[in-house]
């Protein structure tokens, strides 16, 4: 079997750490056993495609990704295309366009990895969030009246439908009862007295049909509280699209940092391909010098794999990763060494061929 891979890799860092997730999946021998192929096809997307065209992909572009099994991204952005522009015009419309409507994160701190808490470790730092990914604060609805004019007004309006909500509550209550853990939702309906109001009765509506998930909700503020005081309360989180980036990014600071931040945008119907991406951005400041950390985009490699059930190998990078970072020897600079992109790429390859052989 083939399992044919859209690559953007993207601006800035992103065809750097993505090369080293290819090379990841490619040290795999157990694929090949199994009859299992990867192909990885490049569409050269991204700022500089908008700099040359006005249009971050082609026209086609969403029915040429639909042609695909799955899409693996790097990064979008870069100086001179505003933010707005390459966020909208690529990532979410795929995500929309796509109904990639489960924002999966790992926020786990693995083996070796370091953490800023006094009191964080690998037991209590382990979490999976499960962000509603293409309607509520990022829905792209609302207006600008009078621009420019002294009564100038600008309106953004969170759109939060039963049945966006009710879909993410599901799956994360699914995997909650699947793992035998709690399950956290994290809204703000003591400010926000209609959509979070809303998110929080249907919330307890949905936990009536899995009385055997121990559930539990906070306001968004004091669950940013809790993250770094107490992070081993939280197992499974759902929240909504613009509190899940927040507080994936405070999991991603307390959890090895951006250079550890993996992320995968789901259709759980398989109707569409899912994305997989490093969430760390661009860092157009060190783009082309060789200091990217490619572990998140291997981790998201790994759960590229889970995507399509080939979870031992999936489980295979992330043991190369732990094994990479408590060996200390081979670790990018914000990890505290002195090693390239690809050094760290090589390393992780072959701790996969050492893994597989011992297995």
């Amino acid at each position: 079997m083939t399992y044919r891979i859209a690559v953007i890799a993207g601006d800035g860092i992103g065809p750097e750490v993505i090369a080293e997730g290819i090379k990841a999946i490619e040290a795999l021998t157990t694929l090949q056993e199994k009859g299992i192929q990867f192909e990885f096809v490049h569409l050269p997307w991204g700022c500089e495609y908008y700099l040359r065209e006005g249009r971050m992909m082609p026209e086609d572009g969403m029915d040429v990704l639909r042609e695909f099994d799955a899409i693996y991204l790097g990064a979008v952005g870069y100086p001179g295309v505003p933010d707005h522009v390459s966020l909208w015009d690529l990532l979410l419309i795929i995500r929309k366009q796509f109904d990639q409507y489960i924002n999966l994160r790992p926020i786990r701190l693995l083996n070796g990895a370091p953490t800023v808490l006094k009191e964080g470790t690998v037991d209590n730092i382990q979490m999976t969030f499960i962000r509603e990914n293409t309607e509520g604060e990022y829905a792209g609805a609302g207006e600008w009246l009078y621009r420019g004019q002294p009564q100038e007004v600008a309106l953004q309006t969170g759109v939060f439908s039963r049945h966006g909500t009710e879909r993410v509550m599901r799956y994360a209550f699914e995997l909650a009862r699947r793992e035998k853990k709690t399950l956290t939702s994290i809204s703000k309906g003591n400010a926000l007295q209609y959509s979070m109001v809303f998110w929080d009765e249907l919330f307890e509506e949905i936990a009536k049909d899995y009385p055997d998930v121990t559930t539990y909700s906070y306001l968004v503020d004091a669950a940013a509280m809790h993250m770094i005081n107490d992070p081993g309360r939280f197992e499974i989180v759902v929240t909504s699209n613009l509190f899940g980036d927040i507080m994936t990014d405070i999991g991603a600071a307390i959890a090895g940092g951006m250079g550890l931040a993996a992320g995968a945008n789901i259709n759980p119907e398989r109707a569409f391909p899912s994305m997989f991406e490093p969430v760390h951005g661009s860092a157009p400041d060190i783009a082309g010098q060789g200091k990217a950390n490619p572990l998140a985009a291997i981790w998201s490699a790994s759960q590229m794999l889970d995507h399509f059930d080939l979870t031992d190998e999936g489980a295979v990078l992330i043991q190369a990763i732990e094994h990479l970072l408590v060996e200390g020897e081979v670790l990018t600079p914000d990890l505290g060494g002195d090693g390239s992109t690809s050094e760290v790429g090589n390393r992780i390859a072959q701790l996969i061929q050492t893994i597989q052989q011992s297995n």
